[in-house]
C-alpha cells in the first residue's frame, strides 16, 4: 500500500477490507463515511478484498482485526475492528485517525 500524493489530500481516502470485498467491507466503508460526515471530514473510498488492497493508494485502511493483522507493516495506517457493527468501537478507533488525516 502507498500513501496518496500530497496534492490529492483534501479528503481522507479509505480502503475498507474484508475477505471477499463485498458486504462487510461495504458496510464498514459506509459507517466510516457516516462517521466522517458527522464530524465534518470528507471520506471517499473503496470496499475491497484482501488481495486487492495490496498496491492500492489510500490514506487509511479499515478491516476486521484478523485481516488487519495481515496488512500490518504498511506505510498506511491500518485500523482493526473486533466488532464490525459496533459504531462505538468504530468511533473510538477510527475517528482519531480521520481527524489527524483530515487536518484537524
Amino acid at each position: 500500500m502507498k500513501l496518496r500524493k500530497e496534492e490529492e489530500i483534501g479528503q481522507v481516502y479509505v480502503l475498507a477490507v474484508c475477505g471477499m470485498g463485498f458486504g462487510t467491507s461495504l458496510m464498514m466503508l459506509m459507517n466510516v463515511q457516516e462517521l466522517g460526515r458527522k464530524h465534518g471530514i470528507q471520506v471517499r473510498g473503496e470496499a475491497v478484498d484482501l488481495g486487492s488492497a495490496k498496491g492500492r493508494e489510500a490514506d487509511l485502511i479499515v478491516a476486521s482485526s484478523e485481516i488487519a493483522d495481515k496488512l500490518s507493516g504498511s506505510s498506511v495506517p491500518v485500523v482493526g475492528l473486533s466488532n464490525l457493527v459496533d459504531k462505538g468501537e468504530l468511533e473510538r478507533k477510527v475517528l482519531p485517525v480521520l481527524k489527524e488525516l483530515g487536518g484537524e
